[in-house]
């Protein structure tokens, strides 16, 4: 599918900007004893492999979401099982979060392996319509592989940061004879920006897939107006009831919908999961203008 914001081109172009930094780091520290770069790699390579595979087991204990049958939730299982048929994608597992902060989440490895997850807030918040616009959203997610790209992220920003701590602590590794005291300085700066923009890199992946999931997800339902609505209410929803800065909560807040703690200004957008609800209400009322650019599944 064409993406009119070419959400994809900017998910590969900050992957290309987190390699240069980890390559900078290596050129300036690791140079002429490459191992200890590779422990780290390989540190982070099985972190991220435990991750991934856990993913839906890990969210959904933070969330201390249940299993749902079809007679306890006819309208979610309705919905996701007419989107999973469209997107020709077998059916997930579904599952309801006991708090009344409006949210929802998708997670899991593969569409064979994924959860949806309501919480009870949300469900009493959107009307069907609206909580189809949601769902659509979340399928999206897994269709597009979005736990496999932000474990990556996750990984190579791990892997900085590790590194970035170990040369501060511990003083660089490898060849630096060559570095002149006038890159002391800048060696050091980069020890110490590199994990800053590292994270900023990494969140700013998890915002271009909110965005490629609202527009895939919007095109999966036909009914972008759905999700803008539904977006609308979210955004008074999860600041009237926001989640605790539990840091079980906080590693997987990057999968909800909808930013569930209290909103930043300033500085703290930058470090946010989600893009501005406004920029995805816009872009998705922008869809429903040019309904015929729309692709269908």
């Amino acid at each position: 599918m064409k993406h009119r914001h070419h959400n994809g081109l900017k998910t590969t172009l900050l992957f290309s900007v987190l390699w240069v930094v980890l390559l900078a780091i290596w050129a300036l520290f690791f140079r002429g004893s490459a191992g200890m770069l590779w422990i780290f790699v390989g540190l982070g390579l099985v972190g991220t492999f435990v991750g991934y595979w856990n993913s839906d087991k890990l969210a959904i204990r933070s969330m201390h979401a249940y299993p749902v049958t079809e007679q306890e939730q006819p309208g979610m299982y309705r919905i996701v099982r007419e989107l999973s048929q469209k997107a020709n994608q077998p059916m997930p597992k579904l599952f309801v979060s006991p708090t009344q902060a409006p949210n929802a989440f998708a997670t899991g490895r593969n569409p064979s392996n994924a959860a949806v997850c309501c919480t009870e807030g949300i469900l009493g918040l959107l009307d069907e319509r609206e909580l189809r616009g949601v769902l659509g959203h979340e399928l999206m997610h897994v269709y597009n592989r979005d736990i496999l790209t932000s474990s990556v992220a996750a990984a190579i920003a791990g892997v900085i940061t590790s590194l970035s701590q170990f040369l501060l602590f511990f003083g660089g590794g490898g060849d630096r004879r060559d570095n002149g005291g006038g890159n002391v300085f800048a060696a050091l700066a980069l020890m110490i920006l590199a994990p800053l923009a590292a994270s900023v890199i990494q969140l700013a992946i998890s915002r271009t897939r909110e965005y490629d999931a609202d527009e895939d997800g919007a095109s999966l339902t036909g009914d972008p107006l759905a999700l803008a609505s539904a977006l609308r209410k979210l955004e008074s929803g999860t600041q009237a009831r926001p989640l605790p800065q539990d840091q079980k909560l906080v590693d997987v807040s990057h999968l909800m919908i909808a930013n569930p703690f209290k909103a930043g200004a300033g500085m703290a957008k930058l470090f946010s999961t989600h893009p501005p609800m406004a920029d995805r209400i816009q872009r998705l009322e922008a869809m429903a203008g040019t309904q015929g650019g729309i692709t269908y599944y």
